[in-house]
């Protein structure tokens, strides 16, 4: 029997400071969730960013 892999899914990246959604990522199921300092244009500075799934 063939083994399944598991796929990647669809995360969205969004800004602890104001909610928006600024990334969209693709990433294998499992791990813990992302928090990376990322860019948020409406502020115009980088801000800390959480995974979110859709």
């Amino acid at each position: 029997m063939a083994k399944s892999k598991k796929k990647a899914e669809v995360v969205h990246l969004v800004c602890d400071e104001t909610g928006d959604i600024n990334y969209t990522l693709r990433r294998k199921p499992g791990g813990e969730k992302l928090k990376l300092p990322k860019y948020s244009p409406r502020l115009r500075k980088h801000t800390p960013h959480t995974e979110k799934k859709k």
